[in-house]
């Protein structure tokens, strides 16, 4: 079968491997036919020469905490392997014991691998699952598509992916519902969904405010999101015109910040906000977010934040019971309501997608500087 890979950072190609076969009587295996790149596959993609180099000797030297080589490796994401880990999938095979979903299903690919019986998927942390991440070389995380200390899981732009653990890891993708609208779902999409919906329930009707540019799309899904579940106001902070431009379409109030602008963005900032997202992936984002929020208010980082020391003003928020949550996504918990919410109210996701691209043309597509890539080609007809 055919996948597409990171040769190194910088330089993707089409790769022929086996396909992966049945293991076991709870696997499954799905065939891809919508692929999303990740906002954090930019990083790989885009860490090439000088940055690639300036990214190995800044780990060497502990100013980049020391997990993030645990999760990409000693020499940061060293290829080859396959690359990406959001998909819409159609079923093509499953073990004896499968019973949730049957060959022919469009489903949702969920980005990180897990079992749904350990203790910590029973709290909601499938991306920490203590039976799968343990498996990974890097032992903390385990997922599709983002280097080898990850799992040898392969990158769902390919022609066969294994799922484990089928009928906990698998979600139907509701009738009637574009698979291209949802062609996020399995990360960025429903990370973006879990930093509003919840904290709009307990701040009903309240103010929000995005830091963007970082996290490209989950920045505006999250607007997008935030004004669908009836707050108040939204502000949207970006450099980049076509995502501004798209946060307006969302009916977002969008404002315009310098590109290498790195001072705070707190004197153009007039409200006070009860939820905020940061998603900008930088110390000053993350800091002007949780300053900018309203006793109570509720902040969720949604990007890297690489280095050892990330200084965050504890006093500030002490003073007005501010909340900060970060961590990686985890996806499945959100998933079937978010579905559900996108059936019901025809929430267009897609209007955050910029490239929409043939599956074919993966190896240019998938490397483009721009918001959010999807790749598309036809399902099976499995009739």
């Amino acid at each position: 079968m055919r996948e597409l890979n990171l040769i190194r950072p910088g330089q993707l190609d089409w790769v022929e491997k086996d396909a992966p076969t049945l293991q076991g009587p709870t696997d499954a295996l799905v065939r891809p036919f919508v692929a999303s790149r990740c906002d954090g596959d930019s990083l790989p993609i885009n860490l090439h020469g000088l940055r690639h180099q300036g990214m190995r000797l800044a780990m060497n030297i502990g100013a980049i905490d020391p997990v993030v080589g645990d999760i990409v490796g000693k020499d940061p994401f060293k290829g080859p392997f396959g690359i990406g880990h959001e998909a819409i999938a159609q079923v093509t095979a499953i073990g004896d014991e499968v019973t949730n979903v049957k060959v022919g299903d469009t489903v949702v690919v969920p980005w990180a691998i897990s079992c749904g019986e350990c203790y910590e998927c029973k709290l909601g942390l499938t991306a920490k699952c203590s039976t799968m991440v343990p498996t990974s070389p890097g032992k903390t995380l385990c997922c599709f598509g983002f280097g080898p200390n990850c799992g040898d899981w392969g990158g769902v732009v390919s022609d066969c992916l294994r799922i484990p653990n089928a009928d906990h890891m698998l979600v139907r993708v509701p009738d009637g519902v574009d698979p291209l609208r949802v062609a996020s779902a399995g990360d960025n999409l429903t990370d973006a969904w879990r930093t509003v919906h919840g904290p709009l329930q307990q701040r009903p009707g309240g103010k929000v405010i995005v830091i963007g540019g970082g996290a490209h799309s989950i920045g505006l899904y999250a607007a997008g999101f935030a004004v669908r579940l009836g707050a108040e106001r939204v502000d949207y902070f970006d450099s980049a015109d076509e995502r501004l431009e798209v946060a307006e379409g969302f009916g977002v109030t969008a404002h315009k910040v310098g590109k290498s602008d790195r001072r705070s963005l707190l004197p153009k900032i007039s409200e006070r906000y009860d939820v905020g997202v940061e998603a900008s992936s930088t110390t000053q984002g993350l800091r002007d977010c949780l300053r900018a929020l309203r006793p109570g208010g509720i902040c969720t980082g949604t990007g890297y934040y690489l280095f050892k020391d990330t200084r965050l003003p504890v006093m500030d928020m002490y003073a007005k019971s501010a909340s900060l949550h970060v961590g990686v996504s985890h996806v499945l918990p959100h998933l079937p309501e978010m579905l559900d919410f996108i059936a019901r109210t025809g929430f267009e996701a897609e209007r955050v997608t910029s490239v929409l691209a043939d599956w074919d043309d993966a190896v240019e597509a998938y490397a483009a500087r721009t918001t959010k890539v999807v790749l598309k080609r036809d399902p099976l007809n499995m009739a």
